[in-house]
């Protein structure tokens, strides 16, 4: 099985493969937003965008995703963040989903997403 990896990145960040096309799937890091001044709402809006991008360039999109892990700084943005994911997500081809909260990397980071994708 051919393995390719995409978008590695170098010291001092983390060393890892932004994506991974492995056989049939594709497999994104958790992204987070680059422009961490907006609410949770625009964040996820933002690496729901990154998301497409990263899809587009392996050859799928949003609606062959089989799942999704996201994670959230504090579920009282939950609500928030759900109503941007329903507007962006296939509404015939969701993902198998779980959201829960953490504490992030960093304090400006309000929601991270990680996807599996089918080619």
């Amino acid at each position: 099985m051919e393995i390719k990896r995409m978008d590695i990145t170098e010291p001092p960040m983390p060393r890892m493969s932004r994506m991974v096309e492995a056989g049939d799937f594709v497999y994104l890091a958790g992204l987070t937003a680059p422009d961490r001044s907006q609410d949770v709402k625009g964040q996820t809006q933002q690496i729901l965008d990154a998301i497409d991008g990263y899809l587009q360039q392996a050859g799928t999109s949003r609606s062959r995703l089989v799942q999704a892990q996201i994670w959230l700084k504090t579920m009282a943005d939950f609500a928030d963040m759900n109503s941007v994911w329903n507007d962006w997500v296939d509404p015939e081809n969701p993902p198998a989903r779980a959201c829960v909260q953490a504490e992030l990397a960093r304090p400006d980071f309000l929601v991270e997403v990680m996807v599996v994708a089918a080619k």
